[in-house]
């Protein structure tokens, strides 16, 4: 939205430890002093983190005005005004809504010389833009969640400076943009946000009602003319076509539709199709603040390289200096064991690794069947370890452990029937998820792929390892093949890491400009849409 500007020496008159971003023009002789912001407190309660900010603010910069000068308004009033107008509408938040702020503001800008005399109005114009900024920037950028763990959000986030921020935005010229501490899926959400809003506005798009099963080129049907103008509307068809014919131009209009709700991209308006299309805009508006919410807890900016798991999409993507390089399809945990959303750094590549297998799987699947003896783990290529010891599995007596865990652990050795394939990327974390290759290709070919124990498998791990060896001189295709071919594990270092974030986005702008959006397949839009509007998102599972 903005840019920060460049910056000048301070003046004499404005004493500042830490910042020098005050210059000769934005010099004011208006002050406001310790005594009079605590008596506006009196009047104007507010939280006491606010009333800390608003002091730290005045205190910095000696106590001069932000937002007025000798002239009356400067620029940075009506330009934080109208962000805020913009965020009420986006947002439907009238949460920030002050009747005092606007009418100082319309009485200031009415007749400025005048305003200037009243000095208890001018102290008060001062104050509540300096304490409706912070509250607004807590809202806008921090969130309304009060900790995103309670809802299985483990990527760290660094504290945002809304000094800094509020400094850039009263110390910029006219002309400067001052940048918002969000990154850019959230810029790009906020413009379709925007999009969806005037589309509401104007009724929102139109219900698409058949008898027919299913629609397709060469049908006639007066439901075709809605479907044309919703295509329009959405921006997936550019024709303006009246006819009731369904023509294979239509089909391809239809086929873009389904790639960004993650359909079957057949061209046809079949059962699930209809139900994305006659989605209320209504609940997609709320999926996207829900995902904008989500988008406030991310990192403000992401590193050059690196890897995202997006498990509603089941897709990982490949970004190389900031962009999208490359991205396949994944498989992610199921509903009964998720894969967790956090942040890791991947250090280590194993090529034909064991797959140590996990308590839970031990305890449920393979428990259970060492009851009826020991040719569950031949047949699985499995061996059993006391420490570190290999033993003969039939020297245990394993119906003592029929209810229990037994002291010993499980692995099953490398091989084309390993779990894991044939390689894993480890990242260590405190959830013992990792990606990995898998036997399972089939899977693959689903729409819905949450199928695994948690951990995510890939659809092109041979490919991700030749990505991160790429500038490693001792390693390349043919050697890798090479190890490949043999059930020897060989273990390779990554470097430098490469960060890996596991995320959760059920809506998203694509690199190409795309508004996509996915199923809640965790129920965590539900949850966060309790949280925000007190109510379910409004979205089933099509």
């Amino acid at each position: 939205m903005y840019s920060l500007t460049s910056c000048k020496k301070p003046q004499k008159k404005v004493i500042l430890a830490d910042e020098s971003v005050y210059s000769t023009e934005n010099f004011t002789d208006l002050t406001v002093d310790s005594l009079e912001i605590s008596n506006f407190f009196t009047n104007f309660n507010n939280s006491d983190s606010i009333k800390n900010e608003v002091s730290a603010f005045y205190s910095r910069r000696n106590f001069q005005f932000a937002w007025l000068n000798k002239d009356g308004l400067t620029h940075a009033a009506p330009d934080f005004y109208s962000q805020l107008q913009n965020f009420s509408n986006d947002f439907a938040d009238s949460t920030l809504n002050n009747r005092a702020l606007d009418s100082l503001l319309v009485e200031a800008q009415g007749n400025s010389k005048e305003f200037l005399k009243h000095k208890d109005r001018m102290h008060n114009l001062e104050l509540l833009l300096t304490t409706t900024f912070f509250k607004f920037a807590h809202r806008a950028y921090t969130g309304t969640t009060k900790d995103p763990i309670d809802l299985e959000w483990f990527i760290p986030r660094k504290k945002k400076n809304y000094q800094t921020l509020l400094d850039s935005l009263v110390s910029s010229k006219q002309v400067d943009r001052v940048q918002e501490p969000v990154n850019q899926y959230y810029i790009a959400l906020k413009a379709k946000l925007r999009q969806y809003r005037e589309i509401q506005k104007k009724g929102g798009f139109p219900k698409i009602v058949t008898s027919k099963k299913v629609l397709g080129i060469g049908d006639k049907d007066s439901s075709v003319l809605s479907l044309k103008n919703y295509l329009l509307i959405s921006e997936d068809w550019n024709e303006k076509d009246t006819t009731m014919l369904f023509t294979d131009s239509l089909a391809n209009a239809v086929k873009r539709f389904q790639k960004r709700m993650a359909l079957v991209e057949n061209g046809k308006v079949n059962i699930a199709t209809l139900a994305a299309l006659n989605m209320p805009i209504e609940a997609r508006i709320r999926q996207m603040m829900i995902n904008m919410e989500r988008l406030r807890w991310a990192p403000v900016e992401l590193e050059n390289d690196y890897l995202m798991v997006n498990i509603p999409e089941f897709r990982l993507h490949v970004f190389e200096n900031k962009k999208l390089a490359w991205d396949m399809n994944v498989v992610v945990g199921k509903e009964a064991s998720k894969t967790s959303i956090f942040r890791g750094d991947l250090s280590m590549l194993v090529l034909n690794p064991y797959w140590n297998v996990p308590t839970s799987i031990i305890r449920n699947e393979i428990m259970p069947k060492l009851q009826n003896g020991t040719e569950y783990l031949s047949r699985n290529n499995m061996e059993v370890l006391s420490g570190n010891k290999v033993i003969d599995p039939s020297s245990v007596n394993w119906s003592k452990y029929a209810n229990s865990i037994p002291p010993y652990n499980f692995r099953q050795k490398p091989g084309d029937k390993n779990s894991l394939g044939k390689m894993k990327f480890l990242f260590p974390n405190n959830y013992s998820i990792y990606l990995h290759d898998t036997p399972s290709k089939g899977l693959f070919n689903e729409s819905t792929r949450a199928f695994s124990h948690g951990c995510i498998r890939l659809s092109e791990p041979r490919k991700l390892a030749l990505y991160l060896l790429r500038n490693n001189t001792n390693w390349n295709s043919e050697k890798v093949d090479e190890v490949l071919e043999t059930d020897e594990e060989n273990i390779i270092k990554v470097k430098p890491t490469v960060p890996v974030y596991i995320v959760y986005f059920t809506t998203w702008v694509s690199s190409s400009g795309q508004l996509n959006f996915r199923k809640d397949i965790y129920d965590l839009d539900e949850k966060l849409s309790q949280e925000i509007f007190g109510k379910s998102v409004g979205i089933k599972p099509l």
